[in-house]
């Protein structure tokens, strides 16, 4: 008998060599999940992986990051940042949840905040905990962030969107090898997640689901993920042509005081908000500090030591993986930098290589962030006060203050040592109760960092 076949058309068969690619993808996926090395494991951070997406999506795209870490890089060697200067970064934060556990509360988003002000401005306690061998490193990027009061559109906001969605994970099986493409649906109204406010004027943090459900078993093993600079105009935020430039953060680690427990089967991670430090070490044009490979490799920094692949949410302080030489000293693995894969519970600093490469990139791909956005961030006017005297032995007097703001007093190793209230007026504290030395005033205003001090107490 006569065997009829159908005919294909153009778009036929287009169709099939996708649907062929995928399943080759979806072969490629379950051969590693049914050899281990899926399940239990925690991928931290995703920035690398998806990258290498979008150079498959769009080649060249590589060549324009690097291009771009180039032109921040060569910056930062030829300037020095005055320091006394701080960079503010207003932010929004897009909460796009499925589930009321997803649906953060606004404490937990005050905490994140806290948390990046504390790290990227050297305040954080446990800096205490850097071992001595990276003394000849360490550096403060002098950077702060704050929740956007002013939405693009010139009105009020406290500088957080919540958008319900209908989808439960944004991950899909092939993230689990390093495809984006679902996972940038968040950063897509009409694909289920919400558009970003301007880029080249907020960081955009979008915090959602990414897990993926595999045949019935929820992994929850991609923590987060961010864009580096590019110098390019952004790319079409929610499509698979090209990366929303920004910040995605796991609901699980996002602050440290998340009420969300994850556990993928070898005990509950401890979680200190540095998952979103991390990212936003990406945004800023920061590399993993290993380099993505092996000692041959390296994050282009040249005060980070060099290592073997990544820590995998260790702490081990014996690991010497690399032999390098900084300022002729062989330098340990620093499982205390925040752009390795360690323990949030040891993550504690950066160099200042990585602090005058942030800058660069301040100073060049993302300027406008921080220099011309007037509109999107108001702050109290602080820039005028001052403490007095200063050495002091009884008393101090805060002079200078316009608006309602707290002040704490920090001991050098992070220990709290008074909070007082200031309200529109000159202030005058009591210090003699205090021991001879070096303490820290902080500033601050509803809880958000703004400004540091350093007061001597003879």
């Amino acid at each position: 008998p006569l065997i009829k076949f159908p005919v294909w058309t153009l778009d036929d068969s287009i169709k099939f060599i996708k649907n062929y690619l995928s399943m080759k993808k979806t072969l490629l996926l379950l051969s590693l999940v049914v050899s281990g090395l899926s399940f239990g494991q925690v991928n931290r951070c995703l920035s690398n992986e998806a990258i290498q997406h979008q150079e498959s999506l769009t080649p060249g795209y590589i060549d324009h990051v690097n291009n771009a870490f180039d032109i921040a890089k060569a910056y930062s060697n030829g300037n020095q940042l005055k320091s006394n200067h701080i960079y503010t970064i207003p932010v929004v934060v897009h909460i796009v949840y499925n589930t009321p556990s997803q649906n953060l509360a606004d404490s937990v988003i005050h905490n994140q905040i806290q948390v990046l002000n504390d790290d990227y401005q050297r305040m954080n306690a446990d800096t205490v905990n850097m071992r001595s061998d990276f003394d000849i490193v360490k550096g403060s990027p002098q950077i702060r962030f704050k929740l956007a009061e002013v939405d693009p559109n010139g009105l009020a906001t406290d500088g957080i969107t919540r958008t319900f969605t209908t989808i439960p994970m944004f991950g899909a099986p092939l993230t689990l090898i390093g495809d984006v493409t679902d996972l940038e649906r968040v950063k897509s109204s009409v694909d289920g997640g919400i558009d970003p406010w301007d880029q080249s004027r907020y960081l955009n943090i979008w915090v959602c689901d990414m897990s993926v459900d595999l045949f019935g078993s929820i992994l929850t093993s991609i923590l987060g993920y961010a864009t580096p600079p590019t110098g390019l105009p952004n790319w079409p935020p929610g499509t698979i042509n090209g990366l929303g430039d920004g910040v995605v953060i796991q609901y699980h680690s996002f602050g440290s005081n998340n009420p969300n427990p994850l556990d993928q089967g070898s005990g509950v991670l401890d979680f200190r908000g540095r998952t979103a430090v991390h990212e936003v070490g990406h945004y800023l044009g920061l590399r993993h500090i290993w380099g993505d490979g092996d000692c041959t490799e390296q994050d282009g920094i040249d005060d980070t030591p060099n290592a073997v692949d990544k820590s995998n949410f260790d702490c081990d302080p014996a690991k010497n993986t690399c032999t390098d030489n900084i300022q002729g000293v062989d330098l340990p693995d620093m499982i205390e930098n925040y752009m390795d894969y360690s323990a949030e519970t040891c993550q504690n600093s950066f160099t200042q290589g990585q602090v005058d490469l942030m800058h660069g990139v301040l100073e060049n791909q993302r300027y406008d962030l921080v220099h011309n956005n007037p509109a999107s961030i108001s702050e109290l006017n602080m820039s005028n006060w001052n403490v007095s005297p200063n050495p002091a032995t009884n008393e101090i007097s805060i002079n200078g203050i316009d608006g309602t703001a707290n002040l704490s007093l920090f001991t050098t190793s992070g220990q709290l040592v008074g909070q007082f209230g200031l309200d529109n007026e000159n202030g005058t504290i009591d210090i003699s109760h205090l021991e001879a030395g070096l303490y820290i005033l902080k500033l601050s205003e509803n809880d958000y960092f703004t400004e540091t001090k350093r007061l001597i107490i003879r």
